[in-house]
């Protein structure tokens, strides 16, 4: 909650309070057994709510921290202590100023070390000109919703065959099918418009995809969307169980809960 975790003085947006017993609440009646907490934009580099989270989580949540090129080894090891396994970079200039380049490079480097990953979000549009940026990363790096397809153009055009020739020729990237109630035109419950998309990156890459609600949704102004039926959309792109148990089980585990015996 804001009132016991401040949000951000330069925040581009403020959200409605999201504890986290609403989210283990959600999770369970989901029924998950893990979650992931990736820090929002409006509490800047501040990671006290989402430490406090995954420490409460009895080691069922990990976390994506937002560090700045400041941050210290002792602060580095603290957030890894508390169950956070990666970074996030994020270039919606609409959400966030972003860090220099060399800043973010840095911070690459200093997190390699702690076996972490890094996290990008952007827009389609943009991955022509941060491409070579991204490929000199050196830790696997985990793309938010796809890259954020125009889903009024086709699967196989142009823009999005960028995002999968960045999937297919580096093995450290990963992607994240998550996102329909941002990027779907079409909406709920069916989202058609971007299953395709979310389709072909779990069928070519079934080794290297994620799933997640992205709840609270913040600074979504469209709708809020039934997690349930976000769900429901999972056998649409991942239409196999093999697929769904690489998507939801194997991939997570191995990412964010590696050498854990459970």
């Amino acid at each position: 909650p804001g009132a016991v975790f401040p949000y951000a003085a330069e925040r581009k947006y403020t959200p409605c309070d999201a504890p986290k017993e609403k989210l283990w609440a959600l999770r369970d009646f989901l029924g998950f057994e893990r979650n992931v907490i990736v820090q929002a934009t409006c509490h800047g580099a501040d990671n006290s709510a989402m430490v406090g989270a995954l420490r409460a989580s009895g080691g069922r949540a990990r976390g994506v921290a937002t560090v700045k090129r400041d941050i210290s080894d002792r602060e580095l090891r603290a957030l890894d202590e508390a169950g956070v396994r990666g970074v996030r970079f994020n270039f919606v200039k609409r959400l966030v100023d972003s860090l220099p380049r060399e800043a973010l490079a840095e911070i690459a480097r200093r997190i390699q070390p702690l076996g972490w990953h890094i996290v990008i979000y952007f827009e389609a549009q943009e991955l022509p000109e941060l491409f070579d940026f991204f490929t000199s990363l050196p830790t696997i790096v985990v793309v938010d919703h796809m890259g954020r397809p125009d889903v009024a153009k086709p699967v196989d055009g142009p823009e999005f065959e960028l995002f999968v020739k960045l999937m297919r020729e580096h093995g450290n990237f990963w992607s994240k099918v998550s996102g329909a109630e941002r990027l779907s035109r079409s909406g709920p419950p069916g989202y058609e418009d971007l299953a395709p998309f979310a389709r072909r990156i779990v069928t070519e890459f079934p080794e290297r995809v994620l799933w997640g609600t992205d709840w609270p949704h913040p600074n979504l102004k469209s709708h809020m969307p039934d997690d349930g039926q976000l769900v429901d959309f999972i056998p649409r792109i991942a239409p196999t169980a093999e697929l769904q148990q690489k998507l939801l089980v194997e991939n997570p585990m191995r990412l964010y809960w590696e050498g854990t015996s459970d």
